[in-house]
């Protein structure tokens, strides 16, 4: 039987204040790098759920979607020794960031949160984490906005359906 294929689902957020962008740096294999807050998306969760989620785990800020900036596709650049090869299905919401949960620890692996403008994002590809995360503010901003309604959510997401005998 053929491996069936399946892209890793991921959610982002694309947060900008006074035209700088909340970045997260954090250790990978690859050495520090640097991304949105971003991460899987979790078992009966939708990608809007996902997005406020991750955003507090790796920023300890409260975070409240309000538009769909687009979705994207990537794959993996593996390390030769690694041989993985694997896509990435990115949603990434923009919206509207709030209170920092004072005293809440980040999530494993992430050294510290940054704000960067547009430019600095730029010069630092060599350091982006996703090959999305500038395409992404790229399409930020260039006010690429989508109503979070384009996403539906079954209601088997929550609640899977029985299994078929």
């Amino acid at each position: 039987m053929a491996v069936r294929w399946k892209p890793n689902v991921t959610v982002a957020a694309v947060i900008e204040q006074d035209g700088r962008f909340l970045l997260v740096e954090e250790h990978t294999a690859d050495g520090l790098m640097l991304n949105t807050p971003a991460g899987h998306l979790d078992p009966g969760e939708s990608p809007e759920e996902g997005c406020i989620r991750e955003t507090l785990e790796e920023t300890a800020h409260r975070f409240t979607p309000t538009a769909l900036v687009g979705i994207y596709m990537a794959r993996s650049r593996p390390k030769a020794e690694q041989g993985e090869d694997v896509t990435y299905m990115r949603f990434a919401f923009t919206g509207v960031l709030g209170a920092k949960e004072e005293g809440r620890a980040l999530d494993e692996g992430i050294v510290r949160t940054l704000w960067m403008t547009p430019d600095e994002i730029r010069d630092s590809v060599t350091r982006h984490r996703s090959p999305l995360l500038l395409q992404c503010v790229e399409d930020y901003l260039a006010g690429q906005r989508h109503p979070l309604e384009l996403i539906h959510i079954d209601e088997s997401v929550r609640t899977p359906p029985p299994v078929r005998r």
